[in-house]
């Protein structure tokens, strides 16, 4: 994985470089505009649908996508990045609104980009790196059987009282569900699926969202004519206006700005709450940092461009720490969206501003056409953005193609996902994969035979391999069961590339552990070893430890 860490933080790195440092033409900003209102039109549904699946009105994912979508083109490190809601933060925002309120996921969103903030300035923008790729694809995954169960609800039209918060007892209560099917909402999904998994089959540069949701519509409307009821935006919500008068559907105004201990919902600001929402706030901060960060990669790759690791996690912190204040809830990159962003010709942030002045535009003029959007369609939006996220084909190539180890980290990852939640699944599966790649390492660390002629009572090795702690103690057992008898014992270390404590600690175990008369020397050791050694105040112990600068010294013996 190829992540650019430049040296210097620079805020606005990304638009300085694409606009400022390269000339910025009108043939440009036409491209701009272009992607930027491609990207628009599949983000206006998406952002809703993400937010009913976080569980706020669908106004609140407008609102993310228009603040949230420019603040972090402007100050983010990923010139191609269009941000807002996506599919991977639904799990962790959901029980959050359902628990706390709107006012504490607009808190948790406050929290963790201030956390993001801090980890971009601390420069921990590389260390995306040393997540390996079987844990990232089964929290991926995982989130994606996660949301696609979410999405049965309203696909199928179900009435349940309430949906358990784990997932066996929500699949139990879908389950038992199953007969409340309501005829409409299932022909509306089924439909709205149906075109959104044809459509690219046709090889029309439009995407398919805003065929799809039209052809959702046009089922509604053929319901509505023979007087069957269909669930929409405009009957599940509603809104109340600053003289007080209700609405439904979204609102026709403006991201007002507004304390978040002030929402309707709100029960004021505590240290208690804060507390409280720590752990949700801190597995937000993980996902966005590691969502920007991988999308910011695939762009990279798409387009030979490369991005500023700390400078997007910074920009994706500023973000996340503004739009609360206007409704907005988590944001992060979104790879769907900025793929699509590139392939219809963005050259700069621009790009993703105009994607969310698109979004502002819709809500002052479409408000009233949004609401009477059907719930069965947006739900098999989300449906088709978590199949897309699931990666199937990469889960069955790993399952066909893989070591045993990483199979097992990724479907330990993915079951942790789905039953419990991100942060233990990516603590799990991190720590998983660190001790089976110790293991891995350490067995390839051995004792081999060198060639050549030496005495009698004398044993040559060569040790091949680090020796740390997962391997020093095994291999001076094997060393001490080879060199029974022997009065001379020669190691070639010119192998060693590294030596830790561990593997100190079982060197001088061994050394003590000599019989009296027989003779340790080690010869040609590298660097870093030696440096070890040197911290560890190992000197040469006459008649029983000593070290050489060549092979043939230690075997005759020359100081």
């Amino acid at each position: 994985m190829n992540i650019s860490g430049s040296r210097r933080i620079r805020l606005f790195s990304a638009l300085t470089d694409a606009c400022f440092r390269e000339k910025y033409t009108f043939q440009r900003l036409l491209k701009d505009a272009i992607a930027g209102v491609t990207v628009g039109i599949i983000a206006i549904p998406l952002a809703m649908a993400l937010a009913i699946g976080s569980g706020v009105p669908p106004q609140y994912g407008l609102y993310t996508s228009a603040v949230a979508g420019i603040i972090i083109a402007i100050f983010g490190g990923s010139r191609f990045s269009v941000s807002g809601p996506t599919a991977a933060f639904v799990v962790i925002l959901y029980p959050v609104s359902q628990q706390f309120g709107l006012s504490g996921l607009l808190l948790a969103t406050l929290m963790s980009g201030f956390m993001l903030l801090l980890m971009g300035l601390a420069r921990f923008g590389r260390l995306i790196e040393y997540i390996p790729l079987p844990v990232t694809l089964g929290f991926t995954s995982g989130i994606a059987i996660t949301i696609g169960t979410m999405q049965f609800k309203d696909f199928f039209g179900l009435t349940m009282a309430t949906v358990p918060e784990h997932y066996l007892s929500k699949v139990a209560a879908l389950v038992m569900a199953l007969p409340t099917l309501d005829m409409g909402d299932a022909a509306i999904g089924i439909v709205t699926l149906g075109v959104l998994i044809l459509w690219p089959k046709l090889g029309l540069r439009v995407p398919g969202h805003l065929p799809a949701l039209l052809a959702g519509c046009a089922v509604m409307a053929i319901f509505m004519q023979a007087g069957h009821p269909v669930a929409t935006i405009g009957s599940r919500f509603h809104f109340l206006l600053p003289d007080g008068s209700q609405g439904n559907g979204i609102p026709p105004i403006l991201p007002q700005f507004a304390l978040l201990w002030t929402q309707p919902d709100g029960s004021g600001l505590s240290w208690s709450l804060v507390q409280a929402l720590l752990p949700a706030a801190f597995s937000m901060a993980m996902l966005g940092a590691i969502e920007s960060l991988l999308c910011a990669v695939v762009l990279d790759g798409m387009t030979g461009k490369k991005h500023h690791s700390d400078n997007e996690l910074i920009g994706q912190g500023i973000g996340n720490m503004v739009s609360p204040f206007f409704g907005g809830i988590t944001a992060t990159a979104a790879i769907a969206r900025s793929a699509a962003n590139v392939r219809a010709g963005a050259t700069s942030p621009v790009s993703a501003v105009i994607h969310s002045l698109l979004v502002i535009l819709a809500l002052l003029i479409l408000a009233p056409l949004l609401s009477w959007l059907p719930l069965a369609a947006m739900a098999a939006l989300l449906l088709m953005v978590a199949w897309n996220m699931s990666e199937a084909h990469k889960v069955v190539d790993i399952l066909r193609r893989a070591p045993k180890d990483d199979i097992l980290v990724m479907l330990t990852c993915m079951s942790l996902t789905v039953l419990f939640d991100m942060v233990i699944a990516i603590t799990a599966g991190i720590v998983m994969a660190s001790l089976l790649f110790m293991r891995r390492i350490a067995k390839l660390t051995r004792l081999t035979e060198v060639p050549g002629e030496a005495a009698e009572n004398t044993l040559v090795l060569r040790v091949n391999g680090p020796l740390f702690f997962a391997a020093a103690e095994r291999l001076f057992s094997e060393l001490q069961a080879r060199s029974s008898g022997k009065q001379v014992i020669v190691l070639l270390w010119d192998r060693v590339a590294v030596l830790d404590a561990g593997g100190v600690n079982a060197l001088q175990h061994y050394i003590d552990g000599l019989p009296e008369g027989t003779e340790l020397r080690l010869a040609e050791i590298p660097f870093q070893p030696l440096k070890t050694m040197a911290r560890a105040r190992m000197h040469p112990v006459e008649g029983k430890l000593s070290f050489y600068s060549s092979l043939q010294d230690a075997l005759h013996n020359h100081h």
